[in-house]
C-alpha cells in the first residue's frame, strides 16, 4: 500500500503548452516530480503531500519532519521511495 509522503518543493515549472504545474519535490533526499493542480496555491518552499505523483495537500514543515523521521526509525521511507509512484 502507498500512502502520501510529505516533501518540500524545490522547483516550479509548466509542462505541456503551460497547461500542468508541475514540481520538483524533495523527499528526504529522493527528487521527484508532482502535480500541483491539486495544490494551486503551493509554492517554492512549501511542503506538500504526494499520493501517486499528485500533490494532494500543503503541510506545515514541523509535521513533515516528522512524518520522515518516524519513517526513517521504522526503515521503511527507502521502501516506500522505490515502490510507490511519489
Amino acid at each position: 500500500m502507498c500512502l502520501a509522503i510529505p516533501g518540500k518543493i524545490k522547483s516550479i515549472d509548466y509542462q505541456y503548452d503551460g497547461l500542468v504545474r508541475m514540481a520538483r519535490v524533495n523527499f528526504g533526499g529522493i527528487l521527484k516530480e508532482a502535480s500541483l493542480d491539486m495544490v494551486p496555491n503551493a509554492k517554492v518552499g512549501d511542503y506538500v503531500l504526494v499520493h501517486v505523483g499528485v500533490a494532494i495537500s500543503i503541510v506545515d514543515e514541523e509535521e513533515a519532519e516528522k512524518t520522515f523521521a518516524y519513517l526513517r526509525e521504522i526503515g521503511d521511507l527507502d521502501e516506500l521511495t522505490e515502490s510507490c509512484q511519489l
